[in-house]
């Protein structure tokens, strides 16, 4: 999530005075919780602003950092916030945060988080995910070890812990409770990414119907639309005014791009780029890498669509310049940051970027891992589809495109790697295999415009003329259906 919690501390009490006092040292689902009651109700403030992604957690979560007897759940949530942001430049107060909480008098649960930290610290991202598995079997309705529990099964791509987290935890907690509907919203994320599509529809129209603020279930939902293929039914629930996502909350830019990727899918390459423009990538933008991995996703989508993005690459590549030329940390990000430079033409900096992933592929932790894996062939591949060796760019991803969950993301976000294999087969003359890879994506979309598309450039190449207008027909009659949402 967008994380700007380093700017949150100079009035570290603002809150407090509104705060009602708690006088059992217990937090919102009953368990007990080191610290005094103003501080334990203010961060079950934090919990109630976390879960739907309000801007207010990032002071909040300030204060109780800042207060002179900081509580260790508080302290907790600062290193965490810092941590879900995926930007190397905040592990420096993640650490601190976390040297504070290591000193402090803690109960058994509160331990567990300060290992579950040390270990994310130390590069054991999926080390630090079994922690809190660990917390989670006990305390199954420590809501924030689930939160940051979800994002790490997404950061390192275990779609079925991103699943079974957060329905392990509904079966636990009061059904009556006000947290139950965000919890199935981040159920209905992890079915849709385990394939459990119209199951994900279901927890997820129900999170939102309880919460219209609940941007997580809003993404859910869209994930579960695009994957199905029913564009135009994710671009009317993402514009008929019954969610609340637009604006005002930590996840609006990864939203946008949804309602942008489904507008890709239409054919509306106009609003593509306004959605960009006003929502995505500007001048204003904060500069953090998950939102950059969303405008370096929809970029090099556009190109390879052969739409014109004008100088957008070039903005974008700019701002990746300083994370890219730091010590690797997360390798989605890293892949991302390829995309921009070689868009922009910046290829010395993204060979440059390569061979820094090249030399991490040794290291200890799980982003060692997950570059040697995935990171540093995807990357390669990249590089080489701007060189225009598109063989090198079948050689790179072919091997690795049923395993690309292995270094995160969702499966709308790792598709651009897919359809980058599929271009270059097409411009590699390697028609068979586009043919062989447009008929998998529409066994599973049949509604797929580009899988169209792409299909009926390679059965046209292969000589089978009306097979290819058939393909081509299908694009039409699906672009024009979702031009009409």
């Amino acid at each position: 999530m967008t994380n700007t919690f380093t700017n949150a501390t100079a009035d570290s009490t603002k809150h407090a005075s509104s705060v009602p006092m708690r006088t059992a040292a217990v937090d919102a689902h009953g368990y007990t919780i080191t610290g005094d009651a103003d501080s334990i109700a203010l961060y079950n403030t934090a919990i109630d602003q976390l879960l739907p992604f309000a801007p207010d957690v990032v002071d909040t979560a300030g204060s109780l950092a800042t207060a002179p007897a900081p509580i260790p759940m508080g302290l907790a949530l600062g290193a965490y916030l810092n941590l879900t942001s995926t930007n190397r430049d905040d592990l420096h107060l993640a650490r601190t945060l976390h040297a504070a909480l290591q000193q402090s008098t803690k109960n058994e649960r509160e331990q567990l988080h300060e290992r579950a930290i040390a270990s994310w610290l130390g590069g054991s991202w999926s080390g630090a995910a079994s922690i809190l598995d660990e917390l989670l079997i006990r305390w199954p309705n420590d809501v924030l070890a689930l939160i940051v529990g979800h994002q790490l099964d997404f950061f390192v791509g275990d779609a079925q812990n991103l699943r079974d987290r957060p329905l392990r935890t509904l079966r636990e907690m009061d059904p009556q409770h006000a947290h139950v509907p965000f919890v199935r919203g981040m159920a209905a994320f992890g079915l849709e990414e385990s394939g459990h599509y119209s199951q994900a529809l279901d927890f997820g129209l129900s999170a939102v119907g309880a919460n219209c603020n609940d941007v997580w279930a809003v993404h859910a939902v869209s994930h579960a639309y695009e994957m199905l293929g029913q564009v135009d039914e994710g671009i009317r629930f993402m514009t008929d005014g019954g969610t609340k996502w637009e604006a005002d909350n930590l996840f609006t830019v990864h939203l946008w791009w949804h309602l942008a990727l489904f507008r890709l899918e239409a054919g509306q390459h106009d609003q593509v780029l306004g959605i960009y423009d006003a929502n995505i990538h500007n001048t204003s933008s904060a500069g953090v890498p998950l939102e950059m991995v969303d405008a370096s996703a929809m970029l090099w989508r556009l190109r390879l669509d052969e739409v014109d993005s004008g100088d957008r690459f070039a903005e974008l590549a700019e701002s990746w310049v300083p994370i890219a030329r730091a010590e690797p940390w997360y390798v989605f990000n890293d892949v991302h940051a390829t995309m921009a430079f070689v868009g922009a033409g910046m290829d010395s900096e993204a060979r440059t970027l390569i061979d820094r992933l090249a030399d991490s592929v040794d290291l200890n932790g799980t982003n060692a891992m997950m570059t040697a894996k995935i990171g540093l062939p995807a990357s390669r591949a990249v590089l080489a589809h701007s060189d225009g060796r598109f063989d090198d760019v079948i050689a790179e991803l072919m091997p690795i495109r049923r395993q690309l969950n292995a270094f995160g993301g969702s499966h709308a976000q790792r598709d651009v790697l897919q359809r980058t294999l599929l271009d270059a087969a097409l411009r590699a003359g390697r028609y068979e295999l586009a043919r062989a890879l447009t008929a998998e994506r529409l066994s599973l979309r049949d509604t797929n415009v580009y899988s169209w598309v792409q299909r009926a450039r390679a059965l046209r190449a292969l000589g089978d003329e009306p097979a290819a207008a058939a393909a081509a027909a299908n694009a039409d009659a699906h672009r024009l259906r979702f031009a009409g949402a």
